[in-house]
């Protein structure tokens, strides 16, 4: 797949750290207009092919990894976020800065990253798959973070590229929150992993 990273893809050890101060700056001006916040406490981070390949530099860096196979398995552990031209991909975070009020809204929003959905044109709704990669909540409460994927047919792709927009929303029995894109630097940030 074309948007697949491969290791000539990466800095070496060296030349990240090097680099690092002002790619961590790029990226952060990159994440925040891929970001959307749907309500007070909670937010989706949309992936793309630079802010994985900036997570995987992260990982390399802090684990002092160089060599070739376990440049290899951080390539394979990542590369799945990054959309494929007929998805978005994003992390979604719960975020509470109490930590006691934390770990009550996660029992209390139990469930809630499966009421997270992207609707097209008069509502029809993108496929969403969670964390595929494990299981990160039980059965008494959700986690903090999850990995969400949203799939779209050719119809939806072209109403969100021509004029409809999309709605970007959470409807749990707890926390409800929705906001509507269809102009912008966001929308043609996210709209641009389409192509």
């Amino acid at each position: 797949m074309a948007n697949t990273l491969t290791r000539t893809d990466l800095l070496s050890l060296e030349d990240y750290q090097e680099k690092r101060a002002s790619m961590r700056r790029e990226l952060m001006a990159h994440k925040s207009i891929r970001y959307i916040s749907l309500g007070d406490h909670v937010g989706l981070y949309f992936e793309d092919r630079r802010t994985v390949q900036y997570q995987i530099q992260e990982m390399l860096r802090i684990e002092r990894i160089f060599d070739r196979s376990g440049i290899e398995d951080e390539l394979k552990a990542y590369n799945p976020l990054i959309p494929t031209g007929r998805n978005l991909k994003a992390t979604m975070m719960i975020e509470y800065p109490n930590e006691v009020e934390r770990r009550q809204a996660l029992v209390q929003l139990k469930g809630i990253e499966d009421c997270v959905y992207i609707s097209v044109g008069d509502g029809d709704k993108a496929q969403l798959f969670v964390d595929e990669d494990m299981d990160r909540s039980n059965d008494d409460k959700t986690a903090a973070v999850h990995f969400l994927r949203f799939e779209f047919s050719d119809s939806q792709i072209r109403s969100i590229k021509t004029d409809a927009g999309f709605v970007v929303g959470i409807k749990h029995s707890e926390y409800q929150a929705e906001v509507r894109l269809a102009s912008g630097t966001t929308f043609d940030s996210l709209v641009g992993d389409f192509d």
